[in-house]
């Protein structure tokens, strides 16, 4: 199945700089990981915020939330899920 994910960050004023930026570290070091097995098929910066907009391939739901609960910085993410499916006048394959 396919799913757009839009993630913001929103990290509460005062927090450790240095145990963000090692968990954010991390976190793009799974992110690539994803990348690599097929999960995670695309990523984008959505420009002037700490946020982005993706695209996974995944089997279901419960699989998509089991990825996104286990990012690094999901306690300080304001996630939105679209589920997707191949529309009728796609070329794609």
């Amino acid at each position: 199945m396919l799913f757009q994910v839009q993630i913001t960050i929103q990290v509460p004023h005062g927090s450790d700089r240095k145990e963000i930026e090692a968990l954010s570290a991390t976190e793009i070091e799974y992110a690539k990981e994803l990348q690599r097995k097929g999960k995670w098929l695309h990523i984008w910066r959505i420009a002037g915020k700490w946020a982005n907009i993706s695209i996974f391939d995944v089997n279901d739901a419960e699989e998509l939330h089991q990825i996104l609960s286990s990012l690094p910085l999901f306690p300080y993410m304001s996630i939105e899920v679209i589920a997707l499916c191949r529309h009728p006048a796609s070329i794609a394959g």
